[in-house]
């Protein structure tokens, strides 16, 4: 089965923490216990991991965001450097396309293509070595890199498809996790902007004003990248319930985030041991998701596995991202139909973009 992640900090982790993801994880593992306190936790994605799991498509990102201890330096002091910094990543992401690893996934069409590829060759697509590439459609996770709202053309035309205005804290143009307050003087005009050019939404991180003002103004596709219930784990960077009906409605598609603070209730970074939470956990997301809609089409997976964390912060029966097929078999468990776990693993997010895509 072809497994859809609808976020990864690829090129983050590959140039920010110098990680050669063409590796096995259990080689960037080895190479980085040389190193104390330089990486959070042991390594759980490549894209040799991502192949070998039957990961055929991403959405990943571009993050203009530092790995330090201190909060308050994990921000680029200027926007132009983020911006320089997410136009690196993006190089990256590039020279993985020219080397075959990759696949770009601008348009419908190419995403059609790619899936067909991928279901009609699996066995050979999960090879090492495989000359199938790895679909992946390039998003931004926070809008600093984004000068002006008159720069979305620029971004789009660079391959940019998908924006989250915001991160952790207040942004340029509205407030993120951690944050109160809506949209900024820039907000609204950014937001039209992307409905103008055909970018979309992810309202993953928004603050509650921010992302209710930003449903009101953007008028185009929408989707949750990577969130997971408030209803189940009390905390702002979760959604509310009326959140995710305000997302059925729109027709989004919620992807369910494995990182544990976000699984379980009372879970604490740093504190709480990991073997304490499990894959199983998540799908009580995915339930609770799919019993405020009334069927399973607004549910996927956005892992966003080594996130800003590693094994450590991890669902403990989960070691790398090639284990992911465990979700299936736990949705089937729980009685959700063939066709339901399908839609769960890849198809709800394939059927939203071959609609939400420009048809290239």
């Amino acid at each position: 089965m072809l497994i859809f992640d609808a976020h990864l900090d690829m090129a983050w982790n590959a140039c920010e923490w110098n990680r050669d993801l063409e590796l096995p994880v259990s080689e960037i593992r080895k190479f980085e216990r040389q190193f104390e306190n330089i990486i959070p936790g042991e390594a759980t994605v490549s894209w040799h991991a991502l192949r070998k799991g039957g990961v055929g498509m991403t959405i990943s990102t571009l993050l203009p965001r530092l790995h330090r201890k201190d909060a308050a330096l994990t921000h680029y002091q200027s926007r132009e450097a983020a911006y320089g910094v997410a136009m690196g990543q993006l190089a990256y992401y590039r020279a993985m396309v020219e080397k075959g690893v990759l696949r770009e996934i601008p348009d419908s069409n190419t995403l059609k293509s790619h899936v067909e590829e991928w279901e009609a060759n699996e066995a050979a697509a999960r090879e090492e070595g495989s000359t199938i590439p790895i679909g992946f459609i390039l998003s931004m996770e926070g809008a600093p890199p984004i000068l002006s709202p008159g720069q979305i053309e620029h971004w789009f035309d660079a391959g940019l498809r998908i924006l989250g205005p915001a991160h952790y804290g207040p942004g340029p143009y509205c407030y993120g996790t951690g944050s109160t307050g809506g949209l900024k003087e820039e907000g609204p005009a950014l937001l039209k902007e992307m409905d103008r050019v055909g970018m979309l939404l992810d309202v993953t991180h928004l603050a509650d004003q921010s992302f209710w003002e930003a449903l009101e103004i953007f008028q185009g596709p929408v989707l949750a990248s990577h969130h997971n219930c408030r209803a189940l784990v009390d905390a702002d960077r979760q959604l509310t319930d009326d959140q995710i009906k305000a997302l059925i409605e729109r027709g989004a598609v919620i992807g369910c985030a494995f990182d544990n603070w976000m699984i379980k209730p009372g879970w604490t970074i740093g504190v709480s041991d990991p073997k304490t939470t499990s894959v199983e956990d998540i799908a009580n997301h995915t339930d609770h998701i799919c019993q405020l809609a009334g069927n399973a089409k607004h549910c996927g997976m956005g892992t966003d596995l080594d996130g800003g964390f590693g094994k450590e912060q991890t669902p403990h029966d989960l070691d790398t991202i090639a284990d992911l097929e465990m979700y299936a078999s736990i949705l089937e468990k729980r009685g959700y139909s063939e066709a339901d776990v399908k839609g769960i693993m890849s198809q709800n997010f394939i059927d939203f973009f071959l609609k939400a895509l420009p048809a290239g």
